[in-house]
């Protein structure tokens, strides 16, 4: 018995191909989706994480600047401690690097040679071997101008490297090379470094090596609660940024999975559907192996076997797609993600075992899942009735307060704050809508076509249609089940893709109302470094053609040590709710305050409440006075905006109260507004003539924009970024369909004596074939409705909890009606076309031979 069934099934697989390949295609596609993801976020962040610790080394501590960079007086000091056995100082400096092809972000680090060996050995300087040189010259190391570069910057360079500092281009000699890893980087000796960029006199950190013996946490409390202590440092354990750079993706990371994982969710429909219509199609081989004494229980795991030779098989090849899928994105696009966690680093691909089995395993899973109803239907055929050919299909009615008890508890769940940073309840609050919206799909079919029986109860034809459609109810959300899943996942990928571009949208028109603007920096860890100098900026204002011009200064501010810096923007305040998207009207800030507008990220993550004042400025603030510490001085919150571009956070503040209270009057980016717009391109070339002229640096250093030129480019790039969802999109939909032509194509052939019967009352082909087109109207339309309702539920979810929950902030939503309508109307044209090419077979068998088998 177990041979005849080994043959009876893998019969069943090798004489129709074509179906089951597409199960195997859908659960492939899933699991390469998910498998790739994973791949690419694995090797990007174990990258990173090789790439730290190469830069910091393996020191027990690092005594940072809270902001920027600190006296290098205090080295001495810690140096001398009786706690401490090595001490290596560092100075790291973000700039970029002069290329013909434009500027690359390049992070420079000062060392000292002697003893950054014994810390960070990857930061060693390697000297060149240079032209007959017997050896390399060991002193080039401490030579002025001289940078070894790592692997990742030597690509970029040649003999000579030119730097940016300010506006000026300062060249270096390429002296040799160092091991560490990950993005562009250049080592030099920690006083031609300061010398270079003009930081005499400073360092970023401090690496400490202690002696054996010393407890760590003390070390840092003894340290932490001297009087003289400088409240400016903070002594923390290596690995702070890649916790931060892990806590900053998560969110992004566990989004493109769960984006993935949609494939798989609709690839087990497709699974269903393929075998719901195996099972129809074998239906009277059942039932006369069940005569020949093959139980229920057998038939069941005999229809399992199929889907979980179909899983396995989709599984593996889905591994391989994704692995070869990842190595493509990973060498073409870097470990970017689309999300600039990982700009600049091309990290290599990590494969894991464990990772692909678990993989292969979700793969099998869901072709296991889509294939127990009809595994359950094969196990229930009554032998007797089937080889009569009077099997119905007809699945047993439930009640539809279950479905209403999950879609009331996954609306609960939307209340939930996040877990980890991760809006865990709200993907489960869409699973269950989904899942409860599906399974009230019998009980929708009913409400609505006891509606429409009235209607057409003076028409044959769609009489006969709805009356079955009524009847078989069950059967029917059976069939658009498929249809209600895809359906709903591309209303809710449509509704959250156009609503966050027309939040964009809009906020791009608020956020640049001037007619021109200039950047030196675009990179935030530059923007010391790369810079507009006063004088610049009061020259540019006085050039012919510009009417008004307003400076932006852009600092990091670090508020907390276990997350990352959020952007300080120091800019005109006179008119916040002009200059800024706020969510909520600007509060008038209390006389003897300082007044700053927080995006909603550092509302979310350090808790910054409107109309209170935020603690935690204060204290950041103090050190980034240019001559020793800002005044005191209260923040605050004087109201909350969005920003869609700084997913850290970011804090506005008044230039003029920024200059007062630090001494700084550097800026970075500049907006002007001319007399006549159309003269952009002249008063560009008189900024670079200005540049060039005044000794301010190289005109050709510095990048410009218009707003249509910005708008156009923020747009590409958010299109570009969510591509994949339109593909996704598309395989959900035709999954949704492929189901509908299945479940169609499996009723059809059990209904063989109905259409006979039909034919020999009078009905011809063509009326039998209107019937079945319309109920596959009727049935598309009534999944198309729900899949539109429910699609709509979902993507409230998406637009209002998981993008707040996952990324800090809040978009409007959006219905592009035109789309989201197309896509119903497609949805039931297919639908009907289906159900008319899947009956054509059925309707043409003789009407009398069908008829002919019941006697």
């Amino acid at each position: 018995m177990l041979d005849l069934l080994k043959t009876f099934s893998w019969q069943e697989l090798r004489h129709h191909p074509w179906r089951n390949a597409a199960a195997v295609m859908a659960v492939m596609l899933g699991v390469a989706l998910a498998f790739s993801v994973h791949l690419i976020n694995a090797s990007a962040l174990d990258e990173f994480s090789q790439a730290a610790r190469s830069v910091s080394g393996q020191p027990d501590l690092e005594l940072r600047g809270v902001q920027g960079q600190f006296d290098e007086a205090l080295f001495a000091r810690v140096a001398r401690l009786p706690e401490v056995a090595l001490a290596s100082p560092v100075l790291e400096v973000g700039t970029y690097a002069l290329l013909p092809e434009g500027k690359r972000s390049l992070q420079v680090v000062g060392v000292d040679a002697l003893v950054v060996a014994f810390v960070a050995p990857d930061l060693m300087p390697l000297p060149a071997r240079r032209g007959d040189q017997t050896a390399p010259d060991r002193y080039a190391l401490f030579a002025p101008g001289q940078v070894f570069l790592n692997p990742a910057a030597l690509a970029l360079a040649g003999a000579r490297l030119q730097l940016q500092s300010g506006l000026e281009p300062v060249t270096v000699s390429v002296a040799g090379s160092v091991r560490a890893s990950g993005r562009a980087l250049a080592v030099m000796d920690l006083g031609a470094a300061q010398e270079l960029f003009g930081k005499q006199g400073q360092l970023s950190r401090i690496d400490l090596r202690l002696k054996a013996g010393v407890n760590r946490d003390d070390f840092v409390r003894s340290l932490a609660s001297a009087p003289d202590w400088p409240a400016n440092l903070s002594l923390t354990v290596p690995g702070d940024a890649q916790s931060q750079i892990n806590k900053l993706s998560r969110a992004y990371r566990v989004n493109l999975t769960v984006l993935a994982f949609i494939a798989l969710f609709t690839g087990a429909f497709l699974v269903f559907s393929v075998l719901s219509l195996s099972v129809a199609k074998r239906a009277q081989q059942f039932a006369l192996l069940g005569v020949l004494g093959l139980s229920g229980h057998k038939r069941l795991s005999l229809v399992l076997w199929e889907s979980l030779f179909l899983g396995l098989l989709g599984s593996a090849v889905g591994i391989a797609l994704g692995t070869a899928l990842a190595a493509l994105a990973l060498k073409w696009l870097g470990g970017d993600l689309g999300g600039g966690f990982f700009a600049g680093s091309a990290p290599r691909l990590q494969f894991s075992a464990w990772a692909a089995l678990l993989y292969g395993a979700m793969g099998v899973a869901a072709a296991l899942v889509g294939g127990w109803w009809p595994a359950r239907a094969a196990q229930a055929l009554p032998p007797a009735q089937t080889l009569k050919g009077l099997g119905g299909g007809r699945v047993n009615p439930h009640s539809h307060w279950l479905s209403l008890m999950l879609i009331l508890l996954g609306a609960a769940l939307t209340q939930a704050p996040p877990l980890w940073g991760i809006p865990v309840a709200a993907y489960v609050s869409v699973a269950l809508l989904l899942v409860g919206g599906i399974t009230a799909l019998p009980w929708l079919i009913g409400l609505l076509l006891d509606r429409l029986a009235p209607l057409v109860a003076r028409q044959t034809l769609p009489l006969l249609a709805v009356a079955r459609a009524r009847h078989q109810r069950e059967t029917a959300a059976v069939a658009v089940s498929g249809v209600v899943a895809s359906l709903s996942l591309a209303v809710a990928l449509t509704v959250m893709v156009a609503s966050f571009r027309e939040s964009v949208t809009q906020w791009l028109e608020q956020v640049l109302p001037a007619d021109l603007y200039v950047r030196s920096a675009g990179n935030l860890n530059a923007s010391d470094t790369v810079y507009f100098s006063p004088e610049y900026v009061q020259a540019a204002a006085a050039l012919k053609g510009v009417k008004q011009l307003q400076a932006q200064r852009v600092l990091p501010l670090l508020l907390q040590a276990s997350l990352p810096p959020v952007a300080l923007l120091a800019r005109d305040m006179s008119d916040p709710a002009k200059n800024l998207p706020m969510v909520n009207a600007p509060l008038p800030v209390p006389a003897g305050q300082i007044g700053i507008y927080v995006s909603e990220a550092v509302v979310d993550l350090h808790g910054a409440v409107s109309g209170q004042a935020f603690a935690p400025m204060g204290k950041a603030f103090k050190p980034l006075a240019h001559a020793g510490q800002a005044p005191d001085a209260t923040y605050f919150v004087a109201g909350v905006w969005r920003d869609y571009a700084r997913q850290t956070g970011a804090i506005a503040i008044d230039k003029a109260a920024f200059e007062r209270l630090t001494g700084d009057q550097r800026a970075n980016d500049l907006a002007l507004w001319l007399t006549q717009p159309a003269d952009a391109p002249q008063v560009q070339a008189a900024l670079r003539a200005l540049a060039d002229g005044t000794g301010s640096g190289s005109g050709e250093l510095m990048e410009f924009g218009t707003p249509g030129q910005i708008r156009a480019t923020s747009l590409r790039i958010f299109d570009r970024s969510f591509a994949v969802t339109y593909w996704l999109q598309a395989v959900a939909i035709a999954i949704g369909l492929f189901g509908v032509a299945a479940s169609f194509s499996a009723q059809v052939l059990a209904r063989r004596k109905e259409f006979g019967l039909l034919a020999h009352l009078g009905l011809t082909r063509r009326q039998i074939l209107t019937v079945v087109a319309f109920e596959g109207a009727a049935w598309t339309l009534l999944g198309a409705l729900a899949g539109l309702a429910l699609g709509l539920v979902v993507s409230g979810v998406l637009v209002h909890v998981v993008n707040p929950q996952s990324f800090h902030w809040t978009m409007d939503l959006m219905l592009p009606w035109l789309k989201l309508l197309g896509l119903c109307l497609a949805v039931v044209v297919a639908g009907t076309l289906t159900a008319w090419l899947a009956a054509q077979a059925a309707a043409g068998q003789d009407a009398v031979l069908a008829v002919k088998e019941d006697w």
